[in-house]
């Protein structure tokens, strides 16, 4: 078997292992999109219609602020989802020279959906595979791999009832 280098190289790869493990989160959601929920909904999508769902219509910057993510990136995902009819772009009222990106009747219809089943259970299922994390952050890091490679999330999904998605959230942050 072939060493795992972003691994043995510790925090020299770091970004590389956050990335890995994102992308192997990001896969395993996928799976369970499409057997639970019964979608295709690209992953990236979720925390854009979350966002949406919890904060109103924004504004593309503001919307990018909130995730966390480029300005150009959150665009792409944009266009995907007014494409899909998730999303529409909403003269502000205040000023009709500014847009808001806003949910659509279906992606209201899909966020609905997605709070009954994939939201509770993705949340659920993670949390269950960071149960047992403990230590310095690399051995932290390397009990999440084991466990989703030893229990995929559709694995651990199959294990536990759903729970009102309200319950699981946090509150949002209060800015300072």
């Amino acid at each position: 078997m072939s060493e795992d280098v972003v691994r043995a190289l510790g925090y020299a790869t770091l970004g590389s292992r956050l990335k890995r493990i994102g992308e192997m989160l990001q896969a395993q959601t996928q799976i369970v999109a499409a057997e639970l929920a019964d979608t295709s909904l690209p992953t990236p999508h979720n925390p854009v219609l979350a966002a949406l769902d919890r904060q109103g219509p924004l504004r593309i910057g503001d919307l990018a602020k909130t995730l966390g993510q480029s300005q150009p990136g959150v665009t792409r995902t944009i266009n995907k989802m007014k494409s899909d009819g998730l999303v529409e772009s909403v003269p502000s009222q205040q000023d009709r020279r500014v847009t808001t990106i806003g949910l659509t009747d279906k992606g209201v219809a899909l966020v609905a959906h997605l709070k009954e089943t994939l939201w509770p259970a993705i949340t659920l299922a993670v949390a269950d595979a960071c149960n047992s994390l403990e230590g310095p952050l690399l051995d932290q890091l390397a009990g999440l791999e084991d466990a989703l490679c030893t229990r995929p999330l559709s694995v651990r999904c199959k294990d536990r009832p759903l729970q009102d998605w309200n319950s699981l959230q946090t509150p949002p942050e209060i800015e300072r």
